[in-house]
């Protein structure tokens, strides 16, 4: 009887998940989402400056790409300053970029090329030229915009390391385009060559953080085919012409390839990139875009994303959450950052020019890893363990290369930037979920060596290693007279102590599969070190002196400089390894969840930066499960839209958006290395996940209307389920687990001990 049921299940949400594939997916995202400042009521509350702006752009691209393609509205490649803003009326051209999405970083080894008709012009305040958002077509897979001054239509399209750009005059004129490299430092190199109609480029890469100025090893490397012969053609430096076939290490320099256009006429030009030279550039050209039909390289393009955003299908009414649903997974589709070329050769990490090749994988880049372990590495645990494999690898080849695991590993070299540890963290989830193609006995050593031991004075300024280590092994915390000094983000000592602990609890997982008992020991002691900053005379975490005073005046709801881009009101609530422990310091489960209630009744709770991601699930180890689905359900409806203020805060490589694809579908890891997910109420009537080995996971809601948010019981594979939270495995192995909702709470559902999920503490 029981597999009858599961059968007849299955049958009927096959049928729906067969109706949504047939479904044109792609045309539900917005990329203009997230391209202006964010208006939501915590945003407006808790943000300031830059952590107001979301800084996504309208990336043209694939999913987790070398390189995107964007409008540029913003020249240099300054922190902060993504290449594209909404609020701008102006163009100075196309970019391919390699900004981190969603980040408050900066761009680097870019280039842009800018068309224009009539008269030549190479000065920035000459050329640029108004343009409209009405003018604009933007998709993952294809940008257009009517240039009307230049009499245009300019159109993208791009595959994972290549473009394909194609201008159409709407008169008869003389086309130029500018090919600028992007350098903020008077660098780069540009070459024409006009018997093999190509131009040849770079723009090298420079490190911030640790290390800020110093160069990155590589360049972003280009060469750019033309369809058409090259005749005229020359050389600039801001307006200066040079009659030269290259330049090297100017200011504002550049190079412009002229054309005679018929109305009607089109230019189509073929760009390859890569980080390793100009060779791989071209050879992934010739790879990835081998004719001049852009038509069919757009359908191909669209194709891919059709596939990759329907390995999730939704069934809802609601079209604007379908909007911001995929939306949000293309955001989270960014990054991580592909690196090598189509033969597998990459820059080596830190390496100073060095190239290496990796074989049977793929080597990537860019991990804005104090933000991606929480939810959007996790994501792709279940949608792509793949892709996890070759991220893992990644770290244990950059450890190896550069004699120390990176801490926060973006421009190919160490960083040192936020805090934590938590590239450990992110290499224990992928292990414990099975995903093992890798050399575990590398990563171990790497990662213990993290946990143990500190570089020495030269490497540890170069950004190796964990900051202000000794005080923590020391005194069990990180205390106040340790300033941080060689750190962007100095002070923060509670919060470092917080995520330390964390990330010795997910090693401590690691070692006790390896067997690495006395590692596993120490390090299981030292995951309770949140409880040396956690004050219960104030019930919250306070800063703390060698000689165990604490801080004065203490503000929990102001933002302290021992704490990290937060209150230590809000960031009391991170121990995702010991919830339970936590509870029974305010003084029981009851405490915890009154401790909740104020933070969220009082306005404080704050969505728009990552550490406070994981407290509306916290309830879940409450007698009030209910709260979860109500909070959650709220933050899907306050703090996301389609517009261009959509999201609430930096969307930090994707963290922001990944959070609202788990969020919506009703399970989110907030402890990732514990194999566990978080229950609440989906957004959803039903959904189906394609699983890579050919399994589905699908979730069902029944319910009377729309406005029923509240779990009132629950059934996986026909069975009735008593617990609040899901197992990875039983994602993997696929499944169908039903949900019945009411408008009411059902305030014994899942509300035991023995249905909560797990912790340190029992």
């Amino acid at each position: 009887m029981k597999n009858k049921y599961i059968l007849i299940i299955y049958i009927a949400s096959m049928a729906v998940a067969t109706k949504l594939r047939a479904q044109d997916i792609v045309s539900y995202v917005q990329p203009l989402s997230g391209t202006a400042p964010a208006t939501t009521r915590a945003a407006l509350k808790h943000g300031n400056g830059t952590e107001l702006n979301a800084n996504t752009i309208p990336a043209v691209t694939l999913p987790f790409a070398m390189t995107q393609w964007t409008a540029e509205t913003r020249q240099s490649e300054t922190k902060c300053q993504p290449p594209y803003v909404y609020a701008d009326k102006q163009l100075t051209g196309f970019r391919a970029t390699h900004w981190l999405s969603g980040s408050c970083t900066q761009d680097y080894g870019s280039f842009t090329i800018m068309p224009l008709t009539g008269h030549l012009k190479t000065l920035a305040a000459e050329y640029r030229t108004g343009f409209l958002h009405d003018n604009e077509v933007t998709t993952p897979y294809y940008y257009r915009l009517s240039l009307p001054s230049y009499n245009l239509l300019s159109e993208i399209t791009a595959t994972r390391r290549c473009g394909m750009l194609q201008f159409t005059a709407q008169k008869t004129d003389s086309l130029y385009l500018l090919i600028t490299p992007n350098s903020d430092r008077n660098e780069g190199f540009i070459k024409v060559d006009t018997k093999k109609g190509l131009i040849w480029g770079y723009n090298p890469a420079h490190r911030i953080y640790q290390g800020w100025g110093k160069p990155a090893g590589f360049s972003g490397y280009f060469v750019i085919q033309v369809e058409k012969g090259i005749s005229l053609f020359g050389m600039y430096t801001g307006n200066r012409r040079i009659k030269a076939d290259s330049l090297k290490n100017e200011k504002d320099m550049g190079a412009y390839i002229g054309f005679k256009m018929q109305r009607g006429q089109k230019l189509r030009i073929r760009v390859g990139t890569s980080f390793s030279s100009l060779m791989g550039a071209f050879n992934n050209l010739q790879a990835e875009i081998k004719t001049w039909d852009f038509e069919a390289l757009m359908a191909q393009n669209k194709r891919i994303w059709q596939k990759a955003l329907s390995q999730v299908t939704v069934q809802t009414p609601d079209q604007q959450h379908k909007r911001i649903f995929y939306t949000a997974m293309y955001h989270s589709m960014q990054l991580p950052r592909l690196y090598n070329d189509v033969n597998g050769t990459y820059p080596q990490f830190s390496g100073n020019y060095k190239i290496d090749r990796i074989i049977g994988g793929e080597y990537f880049d860019d991990f804005s890893m104090w933000d991606i372990y929480r939810a959007q590495l996790p994501l792709f645990e279940v949608l792509k363990p793949g892709l996890i494999n070759n991220c893992v690898q990644s770290m244990i080849l950059k450890g190896k290369q550069g004699n120390w695991l990176p801490i926060f590993p973006c421009w190919n070299s160490y960083t040192a930037a936020m805090i934590g540890d938590h590239v450990t963290a992110f290499i224990a989830s992928a292990w414990v979920k099975g995903i093992r193609n890798y050399d575990i006995t590398s990563a171990y050593r790497l990662m213990r060596q993290n946990a143990f031991d500190t570089p020495g004075e030269v490497d540890y300024k170069d950004g190796k290693g964990r900051r202000a280590l000794a005080s923590y092994l020391k005194y069990g915390y990180i205390p106040l007279e340790d300033s941080v000094p060689e750190a962007f983000h100095k002070k923060e000592q509670v919060s470092r102590t917080l995520e330390y602990a964390y990330d010795d609890y997910a090693l401590s997982r690691v070692a006790a599969d390896l067997n690495k008992n006395a590692d596993k020991e120490a390090l299981l002691a030292r995951s309770f070190n949140y409880r040396n900053v956690f004050d219960p005379s104030v019930n919250m975490v306070r800063g703390r002196y060698t000689d165990k005073s604490w801080y004065k005046p203490f503000r929990p709801a102001s933002k302290e400089p021992y704490i990290t881009e937060g209150t230590p009101q809000q960031y009391t609530f991170y121990v995702p390894q010991d919830v339970k422990g936590l509870a029974k310091l305010m003084g029981g489960p009851d405490k915890l969840e009154t401790a909740l209630d104020r933070l969220f009744e009082s306005g404080e709770y704050w969505h728009g930066n990552e550490p406070g991601h994981q407290i509306p699930f916290m309830y879940n180890y409450t007698a009030s499960p209910w709260k979860t689905q109500l909070r959650v359900k709220q933050i899907l409806e306050d703090e996301y839209t389609d517009g261009p203020g959509g999201l609430s805060g930096n969307d930090d490589a994707g963290q922001m958006s990944a959070w609202y694809v788990l969020s919506a579908l009703g399970f989110y890891p907030l402890n990732p290395v514990s194999n566990q997910y978080l229950l609440t109420t989906p957004l959803f009537r039903q959904y189906s996940i394609r699983l890579p080995n050919g399994k589905h996971f699908k979730v069902l809601t029944h319910t009377q209307s729309n406005d029923a948010v509240y779990i009132a019981s629950a059934k996986f594979n026909g069975r009735p389920y008593s617990k609040n939270y899901i197992t990875h495995n039983m994602i993997k192995n696929g499944g169908v687990l039903e949900l019945f909702l009411t408008h009411t709470p059902n305030k014994t559902w899942a509300a035991q001990p023995i249905d909560q999920p797990s912790s340190l503490t029992p």
